[in-house]
């Protein structure tokens, strides 16, 4: 199983062999220290605890790979140890991975850009309503439902890409570039996961 955390550093685009256009996205990934090793025994799951990004002598982030519910398949030995160091070239340009991270924080917004509400029409008496929702409660049930579509904090969420394609790596500088866009900001957080 190969893991590693990432800093988004922005987007760019590459040519291959053909002179093709492939959209890329450029990452700080690694290197990271196994900071702790969680056993069956001891915390009733597997998983690996890495810490990575300098801020003050300590690391910027840690972040935890459950390893019970990759290794159902896959039945590998853990070979790592507390202390270690994962680095950038434990992927080979061509592998396909997941991406998780969490998308832009876009605030409140209304069902129009929420929800992808058409909105009212802009003529007939209509002054002030064109990007509300309308009528939202019903004549039986007499209160709103749960889970109806409604204004609201928008993004923020963790999003998962798989099968994401490993363009190309520079170890030196520990660059990974995925082809596509991949979730967040730019200095956002990601977790890598081959």
């Amino acid at each position: 199983m190969k893991i590693i955390l990432a800093k988004k550093l922005e987007m760019s685009q590459i040519f291959d062999e053909e002179g093709k256009v492939i959209p890329v996205t450029i990452l700080e990934a690694g290197p990271v220290k196994v900071t702790q090793l969680k056993t069956k025994d001891k915390d009733g799951y597997e998983a690996i605890q890495v810490g990575f990004g300098k801020k003050k002598n300590k690391f910027q982030w840690f972040q935890e790979f459950n390893l019970d519910k990759k290794r159902e398949n896959e039945k590998e030995e853990i070979t790592l140890k507390i202390g270690d160091e994962i680095k950038v070239d434990v992927f080979q340009e061509g592998d396909e991975v997941w991406v998780i991270g969490k998308s832009k924080g876009k605030g409140f917004q209304g069902v129009v850009k929420r929800h992808g509400f058409k909105g009212s029409s802009a003529t007939h008496g209509t002054k002030d309503q064109l990007r509300t929702s309308g009528s939202i409660g019903y004549t039986g049930i007499q209160r709103v439902v749960k889970g109806k579509k409604m204004a609201g904090r928008m993004g923020q969420e963790q999003i998962t890409l798989k099968r994401v394609k490993v363009v190309k790596i520079i170890p030196e500088k520990n660059l990974l570039y995925l082809k596509g866009a991949v979730p967040g900001r730019r200095n956002s957080l990601l977790k890598i996961i081959g």
